[in-house]
């Protein structure tokens, strides 16, 4: 099922994220989806500063993985954040062991997530972000089993509660 928000500036999808990543669990997998300059950048850099990430999150494009230390509900958390707007074939997906970030320790962000969708774990959560420019972002959050169905409903239920982001 779907489910959609709306941000009206990069700093709005940075609370979106925020909010999200306050959320998420160890072992959870994102897939960020939307064209350049789309906003899959600022959402992940929220995601981290919502596990407790206090280094700089730049988008790893030259990189393609950058890793940091989190904070999840008290424990210790590993975060990776890719983005394989680089990669040519499927087969570059193992060479670099983007497989390796899919770990009970670890929360993995993926931007530009097309050429590895054979490698994504099944629970994945599939993240959308429609718009570009100066226009508002449509936030899709395409839940592919029950728990993220329950897991997005509780998350943009407890966001509006608290008057959504600012």
């Amino acid at each position: 099922m779907d489910y959609k928000v709306t941000s009206m500036s990069p700093e709005q999808t940075r609370a979106w994220g925020k909010h999200l990543g306050g959320h998420l669990r160890k072992g959870d997998v994102l897939a960020l989806i939307g064209d350049l300059g789309a906003g899959k950048t600022s959402l992940a850099q929220g995601i981290g500063e919502g596990l407790g990430v206090t280094r700089p999150m730049p988008s790893p494009t030259f990189t393609l993985i950058h890793e940091y230390d989190g904070q999840n509900r008290g424990t210790k958390v590993r975060l990776v954040h890719m983005d394989l707007y680089r990669l040519q074939h499927p087969q570059e997906v193992e060479v670099i062991g983007v497989e390796e970030a899919f770990s009970e320790d670890t929360i993995c962000l993926i931007e530009w997530p097309e050429i590895a969708e054979d490698y994504l774990p099944e629970n994945h959560l599939m993240v959308e972000i429609l718009g570009s420019g100066e226009k508002p972002r449509e936030i899709i959050f395409h839940a592919q089993d029950s728990d993220w169905e329950e897991r997005i409903k509780d998350i943009i239920h407890s966001r509006e509660r608290l008057g959504g982001p600012q």
